[in-house]
C-alpha cells in the first residue's frame, strides 16, 4: 500500500516551518490570498519557505486573486505548486507555468468526475468541505465516502482533518495525500507542535 502523503497549510511562524519539516511533512502551504485570516505577504512567506530543507514543497495558497498578485507572490515566494481556492477558470490557472492543485467545494460540487474534467491539466484535486466562494480552513469535514474511487489524478483529502478522525477519513476515501490547517492548530495559523505531531503519527499508523 503507498504511502499517504501530508501537506501542513497555512502555517504563518518559522518556528512551525521547521517543526513540520522535522516531521517530515511533505508539503507545506502559505496562504497569499488576503481574504484569509492565515494571509502572510509575499516577503515574509519566502522568509519561510527559504527556512524548508530540500524535497519539502511549498505551495502558494489563491483564492480569486487577480493574475498581477499570483505573478508577484511567484517571482518572490518561487514557489513548488500553486493552489487556487476560488472560481479560477482553467486557462487562469494554466498560465502560470507552475503546476497547480485546484480546490473542489464538496459543499457546492456534486460530479466531482465532472468539475475535474473542466480542468484538464491540473496535477491533482483537493477535496475541501467549503462552498463555492467560500475559504478553507474551517475545521468542517464533509462525507468521506463521496470521494471518488480509481480516480485518474492524485485527489487530496482536507476539511476538518484532526489526529482524531484523519485515520478514519485515509480508510474511506484513500486519498493520495490529507492536507490540514485548523486540525493542528491554537489558532488560525499559530501551529500547536503536539497536535502536529500527533497528526503525522496517525497518518502515519493508518
Amino acid at each position: 500500500m503507498s504511502r499517504t502523503r501530508i501537506k501542513f497549510c497555512g502555517l504563518t511562524r518559522i518556528d512551525d516551518v521547521r517543526a513540520a519539516a522535522e516531521l517530515g511533512v511533505d508539503a507545506v502551504g502559505f496562504v497569499l490570498t488576503k481574504k484569509s485570516p492565515r494571509f502572510v505577504d509575499p516577503a515574509h512567506a519566502r522568509t519561510l519557505r527559504d527556512a524548508l530543507p530540500p524535497f519539502v514543497s511549498a505551495v502558494a495558497l489563491f483564492m480569486d486573486d487577480d493574475a498581477a498578485w499570483v505573478e508577484h507572490v511567484i517571482s518572490t515566494l518561487r514557489p513548488d505548486w500553486l493552489q487556487f481556492h476560488g472560481a479560477e477558470p482553467a486557462p487562469f490557472a494554466e498560465s502560470f507555468d507552475r503546476p497547480y492543485l485546484k480546490a473542489v467545494p464538496m459543499a457546492s460540487v456534486v460530479d466531482v468526475d465532472a468539475f475535474a474534467a473542466s480542468h484538464p491539466h491540473a496535477s491533482g484535486f483537493l477535496l475541501d468541505s467549503h462552498t463555492l466562494g467560500a475559504a478553507g480552513g474551517s475545521g468542517e469535514a464533509f462525507d468521506w465516502t463521496r470521494a471518488p474511487r480509481n480516480f485518474a489524478r492524485p485527489l487530496v483529502l482536507a476539511g476538518g482533518l484532526d489526529a482524531g478522525n484523519v485515520a478514519q477519513a485515509i480508510a474511506i476515501a484513500k486519498p493520495y495525500a490529507v492536507d490540514v490547517s485548523s486540525g493542528i492548530e491554537s489558532a488560525p495559523g499559530i501551529k500547536d507542535a503536539t497536535k502536529m505531531r500527533a497528526f503525522v503519527d496517525a497518518v502515519r499508523d493508518a
